[in-house]
């Protein structure tokens, strides 16, 4: 449980922008999707996976990295889930 206390802290603490991507999924059809669905998901994804993304969130921050850029990774993953 660690990794979901770690996780809502570091986006508690983040002032991320509000993001927004027009993706386009494995069947051509197109979707909106925002990095405030993304960290929702996050936030309700089992343990396993939020250790993994707590992972990445740590080296994305320690090199000062733009979080958007993963979660926009994240998202492609979700639509084409």
């Amino acid at each position: 449980m660690i990794a979901t206390k770690y996780i809502q802290n570091f986006f508690d603490e983040k002032d991320l922008y509000f993001a927004e991507w027009e993706l386009i999924d494995q069947t051509g059809t197109t979707n909106f999707i925002s990095n405030e669905v993304v960290i929702e998901n996050i936030k309700c994804a089992n343990v396993k996976e939020q250790n993994k993304i707590a992972e990445v969130l740590r080296k994305i921050d320690f090199v000062n990295g733009d979080v958007n850029d993963f979660l926009k990774h994240l998202a492609g993953a979700l639509i084409n889930n």
